[in-house]
């Protein structure tokens, strides 16, 4: 099976399968929203599809306890028409304190072009959380950049 790393794996995680039911949403974003709610985070994104429901979902449990939490997605390319934007959600500024999330982290690839497309933008990421780290160099990746990857569950959790 190949990967959107591009690597080839004997296996294959769906987090979707889990993020996109309401019980797995919940779970999700509340482990995740228990990671940033005291860390002073006020936006968090990440890198469509994989990040869509948590961002979601994250953002819905902020407003629950009253935290103005900005949500953002980003596209794997330019919209064709209109504002032609990469970043899609509120407008997120330098004086943000970001997180980026991603369902699964392999190389941390996603992660870094969401890094790298903020960047641009005079963002910072202080943080990466992805639900699941493969063990397959994200981490290191990552670290590259100055932004520490936490994750829910890794590959030992599996197998």
């Amino acid at each position: 099976m190949i990967l959107s790393s591009g690597k080839e794996s004997d296996y294959y995680i769906d987090v979707r399968r889990v993020s996109l039911s309401s019980k797995g949403l919940l779970l999700i974003s509340t482990l995740v929203w228990e990671i940033i709610k005291n860390k002073n985070i006020t936006a968090i994104g990440g890198p469509t599809l994989g990040a869509d429901p948590i961002v979601s979902g994250v953002i819905v449990l902020a407003q629950k306890e009253n935290c103005k939490l900005k949500g953002f997605l980003i596209r794997k390319s330019p919209k064709k028409y209109g504002r032609q934007k990469m970043i899609e959600g509120p407008l997120i500024e330098a004086s943000d304190s970001v997180a980026i999330v991603d369902d699964v982290a392999t190389s941390g690839a996603s992660l870094i072009r969401a890094i790298e497309v903020l960047s641009q933008e005079g963002i910072k990421v202080k943080e990466a959380i992805a639900v699941v780290d493969r063990q397959e160099g994200a981490n290191h990746n990552l670290s590259l950049y100055n932004c520490p990857l936490t994750a829910l569950f890794s590959k030992k959790d599996f197998f």
